[in-house]
Formats: C-alpha cells, sequence, structure tokens
C-alpha cells in the first residue's frame, strides 16, 4: 500500500500510445506459503489491465511497475460486488419469506436477482471503467 492508495507490483506487456497494458500476479494468502507446492491449494492469477499510456511516461515493455488505484475506489469496489449483491440476496429472501411464499422458490427468486444485479452491472461495465483510475509509477520510486 503506498499512502492512501493501494499498489500491486507488475510487469509491463505492453505499450502503445493510447494504452500501457500491464499484467499483475495476484496470489491467495497461501501463495507465499512455503509448503503451498505440497499442498495443491495455493492460487496464482493472471491478471491483465488495460491503461491510457500517459504522455511523457518512460515506460518500457518488460518493466516492473506499481499499479495504483485509489483507496476509497477498492472500497467502492468491495461494495459493488460483494455488500450490494448480499443485500440484495437478503432483500429478495426476507421478503419473500415474509409474504408467505415457498423457502425453495424464495431462495431461487433470491438468486435470480442476485444474477439479475451482477447482469445490470456487466452492462454497466464501461461506465463504472471510467470511474477506476489506475495509474503506474515506477518500483524505484520512493512513495
Amino acid at each position: 500500500m503506498v499512502g492512501g492508495d493501494i499498489a500491486h507490483k507488475g510487469k509491463i506487456v505492453s505499450l502503445t500510445p493510447e494504452f500501457t497494458t500491464v499484467e499483475i500476479l495476484s496470489e491467495s494468502a497461501c501463495g507465499s506459503c512455503h509448503a503451498a507446492a505440497l499442498c495443491g491449494m495455493a492460487e496464482l492469477k493472471k491478471k491483465v489491465l488495460e491503461l491510457p499510456t500517459r504522455p511523457y511516461a518512460s515506460f518500457r515493455e518488460g518493466e516492473e511497475v506499481n499499479v495504483v488505484l485509489r483507496r476509497t475506489m477498492g472500497f467502492k469496489a468491495v461494495w459493488l460486488a460483494y455488500v450490494l449483491p448480499l443485500a440484495v440476496l437478503l432483500a429478495v429472501l426476507f421478503v419473500l419469506t415474509a409474504l408467505g411464499v415457498k423457502e425453495l422458490t424464495a431462495g431461487l427468486a433470491a438468486l435470480g436477482a442476485v444474477a439479475l444485479y451482477y447482469l445490470v452491472l456487466r452492462l454497466l461495465r464501461d461506465r463504472l471503467r471510467n470511474e477506476y483510475s489506475f495509474y503506474i509509477t515506477p518500483i524505484t520510486q520512493k512513495q
């Protein structure tokens, strides 16, 4: 973490005047465990981000960088991805149960409402993408 920001180390995969593509290796908590290779539970995922190239930036392909997101944007992402869908699930489940709908039907309707929520979120992805601003900084830079 950098000050009030969230930072992940990444590597520049490609660089064009419009976009800088950065690959981030995301590890689960057990990914850094010394016994991870033995248990097979460790997760290591590659994520690729396409960021607008900053004018006058002097990055090169293959260079390791920090990909930074403001902390407040991270909290917003958690709300959109986890908290609000849980609220939708519980609200639909409790309302339908209170109305006397069978538990199975209420449960399936609640899951359907969450699926609809994620569909709407997916349809709004371009709008949301504009709200989240990632930027890259050199690793050698003192932060």
